[in-house]
């Protein structure tokens, strides 16, 4: 029997069907609608964003490095630019070792670059691409280029490199820039979000001396590029630019043809030197010997080059002038003496009898000249620097009332100049030793460590910086204390102005004028018929001065001092002081010359020589230095050149010409380019420049001049 079918039910069945997937298809085109409004009119701000910065990538635009000048124009630090071969590992396509031998047939990769690459990604924490190597030549970028498919990852970039066109000379007092490392990474890290905006896609920093010091007036304001990029992230086209700004221009107080000729009469000699200006506080020679060549730093040192400098016994990269700390000797005693005009302890014309010794408890403490001076007063003390006289005075005085009174001058205290590392020095006093020992029986000052203050030995420890400010407070006429600053002048990179760095006045001796005129004459005498007479013989000036000897080792009770018996880093070290033209100084000096002996031969000299540039313009002749420099000349050899015929510029690093950055073919000056052999800034034009170590406790009993 046939089954009839239930056409009613079936229908209703079809339709409910109908009704449940129109439904599904309702909700479904309803949740399209809806995700449409989300995507197309909530988040259409944000993805229209994303779908910009997928098209487009913000690039920063690292502004070129303001530039350094000395007082007279003449350019100390500047910048050019050169290619570079750039790996990004994390684009690499194969081993990156791999991609180095392959790269090196095509390119020439030494064996250091390699070492610097693996240095450099180590330091490296960032996806940022890493130089394997700099200053490409126009033809190795022509081989490359040719190649560029077979490296993904491989780039060739124009970067700016900093230039120091004279090499080793006032490298200490310049300084020099090297990468960013990771400690530098998190002190950025620290700043206002602006300063770490500025860095972004800066490399490179300042490390030493002014570079580091004014970082932020050199760096520059960095820009930014909007630049379209392909679906590989290569820049397409530019779309919007906003220029960068370059650091501004650092002028120094340096005189560098003054600073030439110091570093060449050291010659090979370590020692420290600085000039100033008594009324300004103003540098216009730092010199530390021996010094180094920052255009090794720049694209970072190879080991063979940073194994010579850090390893070497003379210590190049220690800033003597800065950084290292002497016994005064000798030059310690013309402040000692008005010291005991401004307490009473002395008067000027009283005399004591030198039989060329001061017995103290059981110890002979031994005056320099066997059989003594006679009778001695303060003006011979200090001109023929009897040391028997200051072992009494200092007897007579005691160690915290030296200390008061030394303190006036600046010993024992940072001078605040205007390069960071310096060393505080030591001016002892019974306080001092209290907190610097442990033991109850080394905290306690016995009387006879104070004899040898006296003559600038003992626990006395200062800097040449010190001992120059000293000097310079001793020659200003107001008796003034002025702040040393390296920087004269900031030049606005944009604007143009100037900015000049005042003069900072953070000392006054409140010494008598009387007393002052007689320790001054005292110092002239010195130079007239002392201990440096022979140095100052013919000076068509009249100068003050203070020569000093240093004891760098113990000598046994009783025992002579022979320095060919001694190694020659044991023996004395020669120190000098002085200021000219006596009667109104514009330069004041402080030197050590290491293991040199009397300050007399090996020091004053090169104070002379430096006393005639700066004052008349004269230079000495070749055989006056090179005599200078075997420390056999006191009294100018030979006719003195006029500065402007003396040889300069001096040969420049890499055997490029006078002034010029490195010879890479390819590379391109920026800022400023050699407008005369001497390399003068252009605003300068027309100008026309004016005419270590650790503390040693030595034996008190020696004599020091």
């Amino acid at each position: 029997m046939t089954e009839l079918r239930n056409v009613e039910a079936e229908l209703t069945r079809f339709r409910g069907r109908v009704l449940v997937a129109s439904a599904a298809i309702l909700v479904c085109f309803l949740l399209l609608v809806a995700r449409l409004v989300w995507l197309q009119v909530v988040k259409h701000e944000q993805y229209d964003d994303q779908a910009e910065a997928n098209r487009t990538a913000i690039v920063p635009i690292v502004p070129n490095r303001g530039l350094i000048l000395d007082r007279n124009g003449i350019v100390l630090a500047s910048n050019y630019s050169a290619y570079t071969l750039e790996i990004t590992p994390s684009r690499l396509a194969k081993p990156l070792e791999q991609v180095v031998d392959e790269l090196s047939q095509v390119v020439e990769i030494h064996a250091r670059d390699r070492r610097r690459f693996k240095k450099l990604q180590e330091e490296s924490k960032s996806i940022d691409s890493l130089p394997i190597r700099t200053k490409l030549t126009d033809e190795e970028v022509a081989r490359f280029t040719v190649q560029h498919y077979r490296f993904p990852g491989v780039e060739i970039k124009a970067r700016l490199f900093r230039n120091y066109p004279w090499g080793e000379l006032a490298s200490h007092a310049i300084g020099y820039i090297g990468r960013i490392n990771q400690s530098e990474k998190q002190q950025i890290e620290d700043w206002p979000d602006d300063e770490q905006a500025n860095y972004r896609g800066t490399e490179y920093i300042g490390k030493l001396g002014v570079e580091q010091s004014f970082e932020k007036e050199l760096h520059g304001l960095t820009g930014v590029e909007q630049v379209e990029t392909s679906a590989g992230g290569h820049a397409v086209r530019k779309l919007a630019s906003s220029p960068s700004t370059p650091g501004n221009t650092v002028v120094l107080s340096l005189d560098i043809k003054l600073q030439k000729l110091v570093e060449e009469l050291y010659g090979d000699r370590r020692g420290a030197l600085v000039a100033l200006d008594p009324k300004t506080g103003e540098v216009l020679a730092f010199v530390s010997k021996p010094t180094f060549d920052p255009n090794l730093f720049v694209d970072g040192i190879d080991q063979e080059n940073w194994a010579a400098l850090n390893e070497s016994l003379d210590k190049p990269l220690l800033n003597r002038a800065l950084r290292g700390t002497y016994p005064p000797g000798s030059t310690y005693k013309p402040f000692m003496a008005l010291a005991a005009l401004e307490t009473g302890k002395r008067r000027p014309e009283q005399a004591i009898s030198d039989p060329g010794y001061f017995w103290f408890g059981n110890h002979k403490f031994r005056d320099d000249k066997e059989g003594g001076h006679g009778s001695v007063d303060m003006y011979r003390s200090i001109v023929q620097s009897c040391d028997t006289y200051y072992y009494m005075l200092a007897n007579d005085m005691g160690v915290d009332l030296i200390h008061e009174q030394l303190s006036h001058f600046g010993f024992g205290e940072i001078t605040g100049i205007d390069i960071h590392g310096e060393s505080k020095g030591l001016l002892p006093s019974t306080e001092w030793k209290r907190k610097a020992y442990r033991k109850a029986e080394q905290q306690k000052w016995y009387a006879g460590e104070t004899i040898s203050l006296g003559i600038g030995q003992g626990y006395n420890n200062f800097t040449v910086l010190q001992i120059a400010t000293a000097t310079a407070t001793v020659a200003n006429p107001q008796g003034a204390r002025m702040k040393p600053h390296l920087v004269r002048e900031v030049v606005d990179a944009t604007s143009r102005e100037k900015h000049p760095v005042a003069a900072q006045q953070v000392g006054q001796l409140a010494a008598r004028p009387e007393n002052l005129a007689i320790i001054r004459k005292a110092l002239q005498g010195v130079n007239i018929e002392g201990t440096s007479a022979a140095a100052f013989r013919g000076a068509a000036y009249t100068s003050g001065g203070k020569t000093g000897t240093a004891q760098v080792i113990t000598i046994a009770q009783g025992s002579k001092y022979n320095a060919s018996q001694l190694d020659e880093r044991h023996r004395d070290h020669a120190l000098y002081m002085a200021y000219a033209p006596a009667e109104d100084p514009k330069i004041a000096i402080a030197m050590v010359v290491e293991n040199a002996g009397f300050g007399a031969a090996n020091a004053a000299p090169i104070a002379r020589r430096a006393f005639d540039y700066y004052l008349q313009g004269l230079y000495p002749s070749e055989e006056d230095i090179a005599l200078v420099r075997q420390g056999k000349a006191t009294t100018p050899v030979g006719a003195p050149r006029p500065a402007a015929e003396a040889a300069w510029p001096p040969l420049a690093v890499n055997g490029g010409a006078p002034g010029a950055p490195p010879a890479v073919p390819g590379a391109h000056e920026h800022a400023v380019a050699p407008s005369s052999p001497a390399f003068i800034h252009p605003a300068f034009a027309g100008t026309v420049p004016p005419a270590a170590g650790a503390q040693q406790l030595p034996d008190p009993h020696r004599g020091h001049m």
